[in-house]
């Protein structure tokens, strides 16, 4: 914004015409934008994301993929004392479940697992009926998500007692480094010769709307934003001296993309 801003102050026009799109629901995964910035995203020749920078200033060429799913046990309730033997425990099933889900994490393949919420029971004096956890999974190919797509839906109950419901699937779909995104990173490598630093880039296990551009082949260069370290976490911060350089960066590319 400040970058166009610019621009238009100085009286100058871009060669491409430019799409804005603010998304406030990315950190959940967009559910309600998603086919917005498809349709939008397909209008246009380029995709540029300013998620944080990573590493050092690096920007983002390839992303993993990610899955998301809400997974719930329903097991029987009983007095936790009198009639223990009749309750199924719905905790203890998912306990199971917890660890058959983590240990699919595999760093040497970048496929990783996290259960990041879990809520179930009553009171402590009863054998919990529900236990609901949301996973998050990381995947590196439509290969690997299509494997552990299939091992979580194949999921069974140790307790044949208990019930297991499994939602969810392919929320981010992974993306690589396609000649368009290439080519597209070294005219920003360039222009940010130009400007006086070094411009890197990586694949990142993040995800953010550019899995979804950049999925539909279209050159995407995500990372634009401010570089800064701890994303989320309670340290997380950004780097005020990397401003003027990727405003600089951002308005280049604007200057110069045809």
């Amino acid at each position: 914004n400040h970058a166009y801003r610019h621009l238009v102050r100085a009286g100058k026009e871009t060669p491409l015409p430019i799409t804005f799109m603010y998304v406030p629901e990315e950190e959940i995964g967009s559910p309600t934008s998603r086919q917005m910035i498809v349709d939008l995203a397909k209008k246009n020749k380029y995709v540029l994301v300013t998620e944080p920078a990573r590493d050092g200033g690096k920007v983002v060429t390839a992303r993993n993929g990610r899955l998301k799913y809400d997974i719930t046990v329903t097991g029987r309730p009983s007095h936790a004392g009198l009639r223990h033997m009749d309750g199924r425990s719905a905790i203890r099933e998912m306990a199971h479940q917890i660890l058959f889900l983590e240990g699919l994490t595999d760093y040497d393949r970048s496929i990783t697992c996290s259960v990041g919420t879990i809520s179930g029971g009553t009171l402590t004096n009863v054998v919990p009926a529900k236990c609901s956890i949301t996973v998050d999974l990381r995947v590196p190919d439509m290969d690997a998500a299509e494997e552990i797509k299939a091992k979580v839906e194949g999921m069974t109950p140790v307790d044949p007692d208990c019930v297991l419901q499994i939602e969810g699937g392919v929320d981010r779909p992974p993306y690589e480094k396609f000649d368009g995104i290439e080519k597209l990173f070294q005219h920003a490598k360039g222009l940010a010769a130009e400007i006086g630093f070094d411009l890197q880039d990586l694949k990142t296990g993040g995800g953010s709307d550019g899995n979804f551009t950049g999925a539909l082949g279209i050159p995407t260069l995500d990372g634009l934003g401010a570089d800064g370290h701890g994303a989320h976490s309670h340290d997380e911060f950004i780097y005020y001296s990397s401003l003027v350089e990727r405003c600089r960066l951002m308005i280049r590319l604007f200057e110069t993309l045809e």
